[in-house]
């Protein structure tokens, strides 16, 4: 135990400078677990009266983490309820810490997922960044190379002159023989760029209204958030560069300047059609992190009151269908589970 709460007290106390967006989580998780591991060794260390007093609470953590068919939680649950009433073996005690030891093995594994899948978001983020930022600056020092000016039609005054429509300017009466390309100016991607982030700025005040706040301890919707930006300018420009070559039908020929940046932002804002897919990932794993431990522990406290005696089989009856009900299935008929209120599942 003090070795655990030593390794604890080194990560906490380590200085990491412009390492810490890095390596500050990953020290973060070797404290917390280097303090599970002791709390781990102190369960079989305590009075019987303290270790019978916790049972319900390694119950809770067993089945938030644990899969139903395991043999620890399989095992746990048959024996708690004689546990929680004071009938306590050295065995029953073993079983605990051991249970206990697995719950928090898998809760690192699930926040070490967390953090993985929150690196990889972030990574994902910087690398489209930068291939926002690099055809933007393309486009500053080649610009006819990926034009974005359209040609809608000619002057109404005369046939032989036209009007050129780019993203940061119009051309008004130019010859009839000019090419769009040439009037392509060298701030037109980084416009057209702008535009998409706004449209995608606005999925990601929309989507903050689904971003449920969470225990974990790192900012997993605020990673998917931020993909979405410059996620949006990229496809801003691949959009405008679609209708530029006549890819879409009926859009081949956008009339003003204003037409063109619409359009931008149109499909900045679409890039939500992919990222939401992003997003419901992140949701996912931070599900996958646990619920509330609320209701497995009031239903345990009913077991039992509900003990029929000593010699009761554990897996049947009341204490089925306390385990069954724990994993979300129906209860037994005479037994009502009492309901978490909304506003205690949401964690902060």
């Amino acid at each position: 135990m003090r070795a655990h709460l030593e390794k604890a007290r080194s990560a906490a106390d380590e200085e990491f400078g412009w390492r810490r967006p890095w390596s500050g989580s990953i020290a973060r998780e070797g404290v917390w677990s280097n303090l599970r591991g002791a709390d781990v060794l102190l369960l079989r260390l305590v009075p019987d009266e303290e270790a019978v007093g916790r049972a319900s609470e390694v119950m809770a953590l067993v089945k938030r983490h644990l899969d139903r068919d395991d043999p620890r939680r399989v095992r746990l649950t048959q024996r708690i309820r004689h546990i929680v009433s004071g009938g306590l073996t050295p065995d029953d005690r073993e079983l605990l810490a051991r249970a206990l030891d697995s719950a928090y093995s898998s809760l690192d594994a699930e926040l070490a997922r967390v953090r993985s899948l929150r690196n990889m978001l972030w990574t994902a983020t910087i690398l489209v960044f930068i291939g926002v930022a690099g055809l933007a600056l393309y486009g500053a020092l080649a610009p006819r190379a990926l034009s974005l000016c359209f040609a809608p039609k000619a002057s109404a005054g005369d046939p032989n002159q036209m009007h050129v429509v780019c993203p940061s300017a119009e051309y008004h009466d130019r010859t009839a023989n000019t090419v769009p390309s040439d009037l392509a100016r060298s701030q037109d991607i980084l416009t057209v760029e702008i535009a998409g982030l706004l449209g995608a700025a606005l999925t990601v005040i929309a989507s903050l209204r689904r971003i449920r706040g969470t225990s974990a301890p790192y900012m997993l919707p605020l990673a998917s958030a931020a993909l979405k930006i410059p996620t949006g300018a990229l496809s801003a420009f691949l959009g405008v560069l679609l209708i530029r070559g006549a890819f879409v039908p009926g859009l081949s020929d956008l009339d003003s300047r204003a037409q063109v940046l619409a359009w931008a932002a149109v499909f900045g804002a679409a890039q939500h059609l992919v990222t939401r897919l992003v997003d419901d990932r992140a949701q996912m794993t931070l599900s996958e992190v646990g619920g509330p431990t609320g209701t497995a522990v009031r239903q345990e406290s009913r077991a039992v009151i509900e003990d029929d005696g000593p010699g009761h089989d554990l897996t049947t009856g009341p204490a089925a269908a306390v385990e069954q009900a724990g994993d979300g299935t129906p209860a037994a008929p005479d037994e009502k589970p009492d309901r978490v209120p909304a506003e205690e599942t949401t964690a902060t």
